[in-house]
Parts: C-alpha cells; sequence; structure tokens
C-alpha cells in the first residue's frame, strides 16, 4: 500500500486536499479535507438580521446570488411574507443565470480541460479534444467567454451587479422590469440559447430535452457524431468508461427549485432505495466528530454551533458531516433532475447510478431546461406590477431558507433574538458532497465515489481522481464558509 496527499487542485473553487491509500493501482480509501476556516457564521452572530443579505454573498464571488436568495428566503421565513408573482419570477431569473453560468463555466473551463492532458494523447478522440478544449488556448475558450458574459447582462438588468447584488430581498427584488427591459432580455436569452444550440448541443434544446432513455441518448449521438460538445464528451465518456467512475451512495436530495405561482420548476424530495421519498427536512443534521469544530453529536442546524477546535481528536477537516435520517447524501444537478423524475436522468441511474459521465450529462440538461424555463418566465412579468413585499423583520423569530445552487441543495438556518440574529448556520451543496467521515466511521459521498479509482504508474494527482472530484464541481469556500 501506499498514500498520496493531493492537494491544491487547480480549477477548483477553494482549497481542497485528498489524502489516498491505494492498493495494487486502485483507491482503496479515500480521506476529503476543507483546510480553510472562515468563520461566516460567527462573523453573523450578534447583527442585525438585514445584515445577512449583505454578508452572506461575500461567502463565494461564484455563487454569491445563491447565498443572497437562501438568506432572503431564511428572513421572509421569519417575517411570514410571501413574494408578489413579479418578484418570484425576477428572483428566478437572477438565480437561474448565476447557476447556468456556473453550468456552463464547469464544463468548458474545468472539467473538459482535464481530457486535453498528455496522458490521453493515444486516444483516438486527443487531437480534436485537445484543440478544442485545451486550458486557456483551446478554440472552445473562444467563443464560450464571451457568450458567458453577454449571459451575464441579464444580471446587470435585474440584479444591478454580480457578484453580491442587494437587489434580492425577502419580500421580491428592489429592481422593477419596464417593458422594454423585457426585450432586451428577451434578446439576451435568444442570443445564448443560439450559442448553445450551435456549440454545446448541435441541435435545439427542445430536441435535448426530449430524450428520454439511455438509449435515445445513444442514438443521437450516433447521428452526428462531432455536431456539439455533448457530443464530443460523450465519446469521451464511453471510451474511458466515465459511466463507471465516481459512484457514491445512490442517495440524492433536492430542496426543489425556482417558485412560481404556487408551483415549482423542479420538486422536492429524497431519492433512496432506487426510488423516490418524501423530503423529511427536520431529519438533517450534522455531525462534528472529525471535524475541527466543538461538538460531539449530530444536531439539527437550527439547533447547530460552529466553533473552531483546532486541537480535535480524530478530526482531519474543517466541514462538518452533514447526514439525511443518518444517511450520506449526494447533491446537485443529477439529484434535481433525477427527483424531478426527467425520463433520461431516471435510466441512466437506473442503469448506472450515480457516476462522473451522468453528472455531467444532468448539468447539460439542465442548461437546456432551465434556459426555456427562462423565456417563460420573462414573458410572464407584467411591467407596473409590484416586485416586492416591504416588511420588518420580527425581534424574536426562526427562519429556514432552502435553495438549489447549481452545485446542488443550500440551506441556511437563521434564529433571531430581541432583534439580532443569535445564530446562524449554513449548509452548502460542497459540505454535503465533500463531507468527512461521521461518528460510525462513514465516509461521505466524495470519499465513497473515489474508492476504485485507478492510480496509473507515476501517477501523483490521478487524472482518474480528478475526473471524479470535477465531476462534483467543489465550492470549498462555501463548504466552510
Amino acid at each position: 500500500m501506499s498514500t498520496l496527499t493531493l492537494g491544491p487542485f487547480n480549477r477548483v473553487e477553494g482549497d481542497l486536499e485528498v489524502q489516498l491509500e491505494v492498493t495494487d493501482g486502485r483507491v482503496r480509501k479515500a480521506r476529503v479535507n476543507s483546510p480553510l476556516y472562515r468563520g461566516f457564521e460567527q462573523i453573523l452572530q450578534g447583527k442585525d438580521p438585514r445584515d445577512t443579505l449583505v454578508i452572506t454573498p461575500r461567502i463565494c464571488g461564484i455563487c454569491s446570488v445563491s447565498q443572497s436568495v437562501a438568506a432572503a428566503y431564511a428572513l421572509a421565513d421569519a417575517a411570514g411574507v410571501a413574494m408578489p408573482p413579479n418578484g418570484e419570477l425576477a428572483t428566478n431569473l437572477i438565480l437561474a443565470c448565476e447557476n447556468l453560468a456556473d453550468h456552463l463555466t464547469h464544463f468548458y473551463l474545468f472539467f473538459m480541460p482535464d481530457f486535453a492532458r498528455p496522458v490521453y494523447a493515444d486516444r483516438p478522440w486527443y487531437a480534436d479534444t485537445e484543440m478544442r478544449f485545451r486550458a486557456l488556448s483551446g478554440s472552445a475558450a473562444g467563443v464560450v467567454l464571451p457568450a458567458r458574459a453577454h449571459f451575464m447582462h441579464l444580471m446587470g438588468l435585474l440584479a444591478g451587479k454580480w457578484p453580491h447584488s442587494l437587489s434580492l430581498q425577502p419580500g421580491g427584488t428592489a429592481k422593477p422590469v419596464q417593458a422594454q427591459e423585457r426585450i432586451r432580455l428577451l434578446a439576451i436569452l435568444g442570443a445564448f440559447r443560439r450559442f448553445l444550440e450551435r456549440e454545446t448541443f448541435g441541435d435545439p434544446l427542445e430536441t435535448l430535452v426530449a430524450l428520454d432513455s439511455a438509449s435515445a441518448l445513444d442514438a443521437w449521438a450516433a447521428r452526428d457524431p462531432g455536431r456539439g460538445d455533448l457530443r464530443r464528451f460523450l465519446q469521451i465518456a464511453d471510451d474511458l468508461g466515465l459511466a463507471r467512475l465516481g459512484r457514491a451512495t445512490d442517495r440524492f436530495m433536492s430542496y426543489s427549485a425556482y417558485p412560481s405561482g404556487g408551483d415549482r420548476l423542479f420538486r422536492t424530495g429524497l431519492w433512496a432505495d432506487t426510488g423516490p421519498q418524501p423530503l423529511d427536512i427536520a431529519s438533517i443534521a450534522e455531525d462534528p466528530s472529525h471535524s475541527w469544530m466543538v461538538g460531539g453529536d449530530p444536531l439539527h442546524p437550527a439547533d447547530g454551533v460552529t466553533i473552531p477546535d483546532a486541537e480535535k481528536a480524530n478530526a482531519y477537516s474543517w466541514c462538518k458531516a452533514p447526514r439525511l435520517a443518518g444517511g450520506v447524501i449526494e447533491v446537485g444537478a443529477l439529484a434535481r433532475q433525477l427527483i424531478d423524475g426527467h425520463p433520461l436522468i431516471r435510466d441512466l441511474v437506473s442503469e448506472s447510478g450515480g457516476n462522473v459521465r451522468n453528472r455531467v450529462i444532468a448539468r447539460l440538461l439542465e442548461l437546456a431546461r432551465v434556459l426555456m424555463a427562462m423565456e417563460d418566465w420573462v414573458k410572464a412579468i407584467a411591467p407596473g406590477e409590484p416586485f416586492c413585499e416591504q416588511t420588518a423583520i420580527p425581534d424574536e423569530a426562526i427562519g429556514v431558507g432552502l435553495v438549489e445552487a447549481a452545485r446542488g441543495s443550500l440551506g441556511h438556518w437563521l434564529t433571531i433574538r430581541r432583534g439580532r440574529v443569535l445564530n446562524y448556520q449554513i449548509i452548502a451543496p460542497t459540505t454535503w458532497n465533500f463531507s468527512p467521515r461521521d461518528a460510525a466511521g462513514v465516509p461521505g459521498a466524495l470519499e465513497q465515489a473515489l474508492v476504485g479509482a485507478e492510480v496509473r504508474p507515476g501517477e501523483t494527482t490521478p487524472v482518474a481522481v480528478q475526473h471524479i472530484v470535477r465531476s462534483f464541481d467543489p465550492c470549498m469556500v462555501c463548504t466552510v464558509h
């Protein structure tokens, strides 16, 4: 047996360290460490509750809107206020813009450049992939970055700026949309649709969304191989066996996403034992047994504490171990699409479970589905009608804000006493996916997904390990907040 310590990882948000035990060219055991503590939950104690709208987005520069929305939802829950229809639509558009930009960035700039590494120089697809996805200089970057920048103009029109907008409020959004601005928003979405249909999918969004099985996906890819970057990925994935790489617990969770008019674009739920089940938020608990945190027994986040203890025995991460009814959970786009019931994702998971290939396919499918929904949301905005319900925050209250960031389920739990924040606890998507072991010694989702990964002779940063890590798209600064 040999050991490897990997980190920091390039093209990953924040600090990450992975310790591997390797036997006979395979990972036998993994430990995932979030090596940086930040202390946002302590910073928030004693603050005016409205300050959470200013402070929590600073947790992350990539998913600051997700943190803003979770904070706004928590305050709205505490105040008992509901958004007007325009407020829901504008909030959805702002969050969706960030999430889709994140999916695009992940695929083109974080994930695909790994296949342009010289280690794959003998593969039949290498020459084309290297020209297309080579980090910094591949042809994809030249078209993706302008498309992403133009798409983010939507954020400017609806939220003023990105990151760290103050437009998102408990009762809606502070920036109303005028009739002429709806036309500009539709033009931005139309340009982004044309980019995706030309570069990413090589087909209309509706064609991708209509794929309803693994065999339908295979047939679609085979009809015109090489047309669109998704087909390029599928060719690589099949050649490298990415459907057999990075399988974790096959227990998935989604808080649901994008409420509008009493309905939601994506459903809430738990997927366990090969089927959908109701989600009981009350059964969430954070286990600090292997974290450099004070405490022993798992606590629901509404009662949780986040106090560092750097000398704690048996600890190896600043990340706590969230569990749902005591079980390890995977979150992200694959979880959302699976729980929502998209037939393609359900068929893929029934064949091969959660793995590197299926996680990437789910993210690209979500790009298409959410962009189509955004077009409908813009058309449904009613200029002249309210976008925000003004409200006062009570001096004594509790609230919870649950949202789906690009990487998965994000929750904020807030307690207000005497008009100040008494307690604020956050569980980020990467906290779920990259958690350390719990008191029973059960590894987190990534720790399980890494077991069995190939380590080639001489590799010090195994490329298979990097594919698995990046398939979860970790955000370590959100994890340790």
